[in-house]
C-alpha cells in the first residue's frame, strides 16, 4: 500500500470547518486598519537572505538557527521571510513610496524553523503594520489604541499590555556597556544561551525565560536611568495618551523585544491564556532600520499579531464559527434537478450576498435533507414538483423551530435577503 505523504511537521491545513474564525479576524483587522487610513501591501515570501541579515541581525536567533534558506539554481542565497517588516521596508524603498508619510498593513504566512509546541509553528500567521516618515509619540500612540480597539471589535479581552523605551542608540551604548559590566560579573550564574548573548546582543539577556538569570536581570541597572530628556519626554507622552485613553498598561524595564532593529518605543499584547506563547501582538519603533536597508533616513514603527493565537483565543472564548451557507437548495424529481440551477442563479442574482448551495447528486428527498442539515445551512429550500406546479419554493428553518411554509420568487428573495 502506498505511504500517505503528510504536512510538514509544524506546518498545519486550516481546514473548512475553522477558516470562518480566520476570516473573522481577518475582514474584522481590515475593517479597523482601514477606518485608521491604512492601505494594504503584499510581498513576496521569498527575499534575498542578506535582507534578513541585515535588518533583523546576523547574530539573533532567528538568523542562526531559524530562517529556512537555500541557493537557488544562480547560486544565490534566498529565504523565505521570518518576518515581515523587513520585506515591507524593502518594497517601501524600492518602489520610491518614503517620498511622503506611508501607513501600511499586510497579512500572510511567516517561516522560521523552531521546535513546535502550542502556539507556536513552522509556517505561521501574522497581520503586520508599519508606518514610515512619522516620528512623534502621536503615532506610537495610535498603533497601540489602534490594537486595543481591535480586541474590542472581536470580542476578546483579558490582555495584559507591557511598554517599554529603549531609548536612541547613543543612550543604550551606554547603558550597554554597564549592563555587560554587571552581567559579565555574574556569569557563573547565567545560563548558556544568556552567556553566548553577554558578547553578542547583551540586552536579550534581560528577556530570558530562565528562572536562575531572572534573579540576576532582577538586579541589573535600568534601561530607564539612562533615556535623556527627548526620549524619557516620547515615552511620556504615550504613557500619558494611554492614561487619556484608559487603556491600562504596565511599564516593563526588561521588555526588549527579540530584534535588533529597535528603539526607543516597544510594546507587547500578552494573554496568561495560552500557555508559554502568550504574546499575541508586539512592535515598535526602528528609526534606523530603512537607513540601515540602502534608504534615506526614515522615522518608522510598526507592530505583528499571530493570527493563530487569536484564533485559539476566540475559539476558547466560545465564538463559534459560522456555517458556511445560509440556504441549501432540495430539488426532488427530474424537472426539479432541471430548473434548480437556473432558479439558484436566479436567487443568487437578486440577493448578491447569499450563501447559497445547490444540492448536487441526485438522491431521495430523506438523503437531501440530511445534507441540507449537515450543511450548516438556516434553510432548507425546498423545490418539487408540488412546488413546481405552485410557482413557490418550500422553506424549513433547521437551526430553530418552525413550520415550512411556502414562499414565491419574489417573497424568498425578500426573505433571504
Amino acid at each position: 500500500m502506498t505511504k500517505h505523504i503528510q504536512a510538514i511537521r509544524g506546518m498545519h491545513d486550516i481546514l473548512p470547518e475553522r477558516i470562518a474564525i480566520w476570516h473573522r479576524i481577518e475582514d474584522t483587522a481590515r475593517q479597523v486598519l482601514s477606518g485608521y487610513g491604512y492601505a494594504e501591501i503584499r510581498t513576496p515570501l521569498v527575499e534575498v537572505t542578506d535582507l534578513f541579515k541585515r535588518s533583523i541581525g546576523e547574530v539573533t536567533d532567528i538568523v542562526e538557527k531559524e530562517m529556512y534558506s537555500f541557493e537557488d539554481r544562480n547560486g544565490d542565497s534566498l529565504s523565505l521571510r521570518p518576518e515581515g517588516t523587513a520585506s515591507c521596508v524593502r518594497a517601501a524603498i524600492e518602489h520610491g513610496l518614503l517620498v511622503q508619510p506611508q501607513r501600511l498593513w499586510y497579512r500572510g504566512p511567516m517561516f522560521r524553523y523552531e521546535r513546535p509546541q502550542r502556539g507556536r509553528y513552522r509556517q505561521f500567521h501574522q497581520i503586520g503594520v508599519e508606518v514610515f516618515g512619522l516620528d512623534g509619540p502621536d503615532i506610537d500612540l495610535e498603533m497601540i489604541l489602534l490594537t486595543a480597539r481591535l480586541w474590542r471589535t472581536l470580542g476578546l479581552n483579558g490582555f495584559r499590555l507591557e511598554i517599554n523605551s529603549l531609548g536612541d542608540p547613543d543612550e543604550r551604548l551606554a547603558y550597554r556597556e554597564q549592563l555587560v559590566a554587571y552581567l559579565g560579573a555574574h556569569a557563573d550564574q547565567l545560563d548558556a544561551d544568556s552567556c553566548k548573548r553577554l558578547h553578542t546582543n547583551p540586552l536579550r539577556v534581560l528577556d530570558s525565560k530562565n528562572p536562575q538569570t531572572q534573579k540576576i536581570v532582577a538586579a541589573a541597572p535600568s534601561l530607564m536611568d539612562h533615556l535623556g530628556e527627548a526620549t524619557r519626554g516620547h515615552f511620556e507622552r504615550i504613557r500619558h495618551g494611554l492614561d487619556e485613553a484608559g487603556v491600562d498598561y504596565l511599564v516593563n524595564p526588561r521588555l526588549v523585544r527579540g530584534l535588533d532593529y529597535y528603539n526607543r518605543t516597544v510594546f507587547e499584547w500578552i494573554t496568561d491564556d495560552l500557555g508559554a506563547q502568550g504574546t499575541v501582538c508586539a512592535g515598535g519603533r526602528y528609526d534606523g532600520l530603512v537607513e540601515q536597508l540602502g534608504g534615506r533616513s526614515t522615522p518608522a514603527v510598526g507592530f505583528a499579531m499571530g493570527l493563530e493565537r487569536l484564533v485559539e483565543l476566540l475559539e476558547l472564548a466560545g465564538h463559534a464559527a459560522e456555517p458556511p451557507v445560509d440556504a441549501y437548495l432540495v430539488a426532488v424529481g427530474e424537472r426539479a434537478q432541471q430548473v434548480a440551477p437556473m432558479l439558484a442563479e436566479r436567487l443568487r442574482d437578486a440577493v448578491p450576498a447569499l450563501r447559497l448551495m445547490t444540492h448536487c447528486g441526485g438522491g431521495s428527498f430523506k438523503s437531501q435533507f440530511k445534507k441540507a442539515d449537515k450543511s450548516g445551512a438556516r434553510y432548507a429550500l425546498v423545490l418539487g414538483e408540488v412546488e413546481l406546479e405552485r410557482d413557490v419554493f418550500g422553506v424549513k428553518p433547521l437551526r430553530e423551530e418552525g413550520e415550512q411554509r411556502e414562499l414565491g420568487f419574489d417573497e424568498l428573495a425578500a426573505f433571504l435577503g
